[in-house]
């Protein structure tokens, strides 16, 4: 069974059965921590709105962190990292695979913000955090900005195509109005996403109903999200 917390914004915690992912936690209570599950934590990247050095408190097997997040020796002072705290971090690029344990596989992917997206492989079950991977499509942007940004995000998400995402979360922003729906729409038609869960909503959570409203095909693996501490429990079949 995979259990998922909605922690706030884009913020979810995931227990698998061997391992614990933290995603972009930086507002609302985490629940405690299983003991004796190694613990994986992942910023996409620096928004403060997707970090804070508050995790470093964390008792983690590893941070895995956007290339962004700089840990100069003046971050290093202002965090209070210590040296095998640091030691633990791991700053990925934007197209990097790597093992933080033997029985998990983490790849990124370039955002059309800042930082990368996370596709974490562990007990059998494919997960993907978009951090801000996104089409940002803004009314009143200038038309190019706008071009380039679709341009960007389609070539970003491209080797997606086809491939099975047990349990996607993807930015459905409130902001964008209906151009917000550009972005879950795409990737939900390039990937065989099993499970979707909308985030970035700041809070507007009927955003998830105006998206299914106009396209009710996808109604099938949305599961909304209504309310911060929100848990889901998926069973293998259900992912």
């Amino acid at each position: 069974m995979t259990r998922v917390t909605f922690l706030d914004h884009s913020g979810f915690l995931a227990e698998l059965p061997t391992v614990t992912l933290l995603f972009d936690w930086w507002k609302g209570e985490l629940p405690a921590l299983r003991p004796g599950v190694p613990l994986l934590v992942f910023s996409s990247h620096r928004h403060e709105d997707h970090f804070k050095p508050e995790i470093f408190s964390l008792d983690a097997h590893a941070f895995l962190l956007g290339s962004d997040i700089r840990l100069t020796p003046r971050n290093l002072e202002k965090w209070g990292l210590s040296e095998a705290t640091a030691a633990k971090c791991i700053r990925l690029g934007k197209q990097d695979t790597i093992s933080p344990l033997p029985v998990v596989t983490v790849e990124t992917f370039p955002s059309t913000d800042e930082g990368v997206a996370f596709l974490v492989t562990a007990d059998g079950q494919a997960i993907f955090h978009a951090g801000d991977l996104n089409w940002w499509h803004w009314e009143g942007e200038d038309p190019g900005w706008n071009r380039n940004m679709e341009v960007n995000f389609k070539r970003y998400t491209e080797p997606l195509r086809g491939r099975r995402l047990d349990l996607a979360m993807l930015p459905l922003d409130p902001r964008l109005g209906e151009d917000g729906f550009r972005g879950p729409k795409h990737f939900l038609e390039l990937a065989d996403i099993r499970r979707f869960l909308p985030m970035h909503q700041w809070g507007e959570f009927g955003f998830t109903q105006q998206f299914l409203t106009k396209f009710p095909q996808f109604s099938p693996q949305t599961v909304p999200v209504t309310a911060v501490g929100q848990v889901f429990e998926f069973e293998e079949d259900d992912v």
